[in-house]
């Protein structure tokens, strides 16, 4: 099936599409906050990058990164359609994520970056609780 719209303005329509937050990442994460008693996380702490939590008073920030979008080949998804674009959409996401936890880190906060796969039933358990604390 061909798509009614043409390149351009497709470009334009997808560009409007805003994420509200990845639900179904955060919210295992959350749970996981809660069954480890991590205290202290916050949502949508206006510092730059916009981690998914931030820690305030221990001066973390934690990120949940979808395996796709960040370079994470765990399930080695490759698109056919339109490859090129996709791969240097990808090689900006890892520049971004590089140049965001650098300068989070001069700024002297920590920064924790999990991959969307680890949050799975299997692999949630290999977190570690610890790395949340001070």
């Amino acid at each position: 099936m061909s798509d009614v719209f043409d390149k351009r303005l497709r470009s334009f329509v997808m560009r409007q599409v805003k994420s509200a937050k990845n639900r179904s990442t955060e919210l295992k994460l959350i749970e996981f906050f809660k069954a480890n008693k991590i205290i202290g996380w916050r949502r949508s702490f206006k510092l730059f990058g916009k981690p998914d939590f931030a820690f305030p008073k221990i001066k973390l920030a934690v990120f949940v990164d979808g395996c796709f979008w960040h370079g994470h080949n765990c399930r080695n998804v490759t698109p056919k359609d339109n490859a090129e674009y996709w791969n240097a959409k990808r090689a900006r996401n890892i520049k971004r994520d590089r140049l965001v936890t650098e300068f989070l880190q001069k700024k002297g906060w920590r920064v924790l970056r999990i991959w969307e796969c680890e949050l799975n039933r299997k692999n949630i358990a290999s977190l570690d609780p610890l790395s949340f604390a001070k």
